[in-house]
């Protein structure tokens, strides 16, 4: 459905919904059901993680931890997609996990959900433009003279996200155009990138695609496993690839209040992604392991394996247009995931949620309709994150590394909570009703049972070397933010409106509308 689809009527049950949670049309609404799919589609972007993440399958498993490890790995992901899709479609609010922790638990259980959320969402931007950077350097360095130093890399991060959160700035529109663009952009260079693998291949053994084998702490691959590990340990280790790749598809809850019919629209956008960035994804890797000359060498390559290959068996001229097609949906992804960063900021602090600043970062600018505050607070954020834990080393891994592997944790983490949750409201008064995208109570419970679950299982791969750290840190944070809530919090933060509190601000509301030009 486009904007010039959306009947008034659909507009007042859209405007509706939203009043009823106590919420004002800030946000412009012009996202269509495609826009809404495509902006999850991109954050997930299978030329961006599927590629800067190789090496963890192919210097782990090998050929096993695609073949039969993508799948699976698409699958963990994909259990949390459906049950967040289930909420979303009742709940259909920027906040999104936020708003959900809220309303399905309490002020606690959502104020945690945001920052763990928050924390996520913000170091992803800066993973996902460090991957980017990474891309650039390993395709196009020696042309341009970037070289891999902390100067050139933060200074990297610094234009491309400036540029990312300039063009958030200037309306959804012009994003959504843009993110539109990627999602067609990403299925057409995977198509591209399968094709060329194929037709470069030197021979087709597709038995690679199911044997296992175990590089784990072997010459080259120790910069990507240091520790060597038993086989069937390898494999599951293999699994990050996926789930590192398949995350981000939060972005279409975030983007509710700008999306057309956002109760069907949402729910749709977000279990779409992940579906067909399960399935093209999963057939472009396998090409590319069958393109692979061979596999033994190509676990010494660690992180390079890609370029390596790339420049092993395919022909340059077509290498370079690859190049250029993956880096600009690499940025294209980065572009999303501002967008996405920047509702959830604004969402949690529309209701007060940070500490300092939370009027301006909940300020939505009339030009634009969009939180312009928000939109350059979480991309300075991102870089300044790059910046400092690039500086920094913990007994001998770079900070860097060891957050980002929190960052998924977190993730993971922030959408548990609202499912679990769920699964203990639905069909109570918290959650009397399912939403019009309907999965049935007893398909939600399995969901979510399968997500707790899921995980626990993400939580122990997320911590293994060369990540151990990662344990520490994401424990010191529950206790951080426990210790804040006793004594700052629990009395400050009131969280979103609830019963009385939503019908005490209709006046808020229709003067909040009124200040963007919202005529409803």
């Amino acid at each position: 459905m486009s904007s010039d689809d959306y009947s008034d009527h659909e507009k007042h049950e859209d405007l509706k919904v939203l009043h009823g949670m106590g919420y004002a049309q800030e946000l412009q609404r012009s996202m269509s059901k495609f826009s809404n799919f495509a902006i999850s589609f991109s954050i997930i972007c299978i030329l961006s993680g599927g590629i800067n993440s190789l090496g963890q399958a192919t210097s782990g498993a090998g050929g096993a931890a695609i073949g039969i490890g993508w799948p699976i790995g698409v699958m963990v992901s994909g259990v949390f997609a459906l049950a967040l899709a289930q909420i979303s479609s009742a709940y259909p609010t920027a906040g999104g996990l936020y708003h959900w922790g809220s309303i399905l638990g309490n002020r606690f259980t959502g104020w945690l959900s945001a920052w763990l959320n928050l924390l996520g969402l913000v170091t992803v931007l800066g993973a996902i433009n460090v991957g980017t950077f990474y891309f650039f350097f390993g395709s196009f360095g020696p042309m341009f003279g970037v070289e891999d130093t902390l100067t050139h890399r933060v200074l990297f991060m610094a234009i491309i996200t400036g540029l990312q959160a300039l063009i958030n700035h200037m309306g959804i529109k012009l994003t959504a155009k843009l993110t539109d663009f990627s999602g067609y952009l990403i299925f057409a260079t995977a198509i591209l990138l399968t094709i060329v693998c194929l037709a470069s291949a030197t021979s087709f053994d597709v038995s690679r695609l199911w044997t296992f084998a175990n590089y784990t702490g072997t010459e080259g691959a120790s910069a990507v496993w240091p520790v060597a590990v038993g086989g069937g340990m390898a494999f599951v280790l293999g699994l990050l690839l996926p789930v590192y790749t398949i995350t981000g598809y939060d972005a279409s809850a975030h983007t509710s209040e700008e999306t057309i019919k956002a109760a069907h629209s949402v729910p749709s956008g977000m279990v779409h992604s992940v579906v067909w960035s399960g399935i093209f994804g999963w057939i472009m890797l396998c090409a590319f392991v069958l393109m692979i000359p061979n596999m033994d060498d190509a676990a010494k390559q660690g992180w390079n394996v890609f370029f390596w290959a790339m420049d092993a068996q395919v022909n340059p001229t077509m290498k370079q247009i690859l190049y250029i097609l993956i880096f600009i949906s690499q940025f294209l992804c980065g572009l999303a995931t501002v967008t996405s960063v920047s509702r959830m900021l604004f969402a949690f602090s529309r209701d007060d949620g940070m500490p300092v600043g939370s009027k301006m970062l909940a300020t939505v600018s009339p030009k634009y309709r969009t939180p312009v505050a928000a939109i350059w607070a979480g991309s300075i954020l991102a870089t300044l994150f790059v910046w400092l834990t690039s500086a920094i080393t913990i007994a001998g891994t770079p900070a860097y590394s060891i957050v980002v592997s929190c960052t998924v944790i977190f993730l993971f983490l922030s959408f548990t909570v609202p499912i679990a949750l769920g699964l203990f409201t639905i069909g109570g008064p918290k959650w009397p009703a399912m939403g019009p995208w309907n999965m049935g109570v007893g398909n939600y419970k399995l969901v979510a049972v399968l997500s707790i679950l899921s995980m626990g299982l993400l939580f122990f791969l997320g911590i293994q070397p060369p990540n151990d750290w990662a344990l520490e840190i994401t424990v010191g944070f529950i206790i951080l933010a426990l210790i804040i809530w006793v004594l700052i919090e629990n009395r400050r933060f009131k969280g979103p409106p609830i019963g009385d509190e939503i019908e005490a601000r209709k006046a808020a509301i229709a003067a909040a509308e009124a200040a963007v030009g919202e005529k409803g």
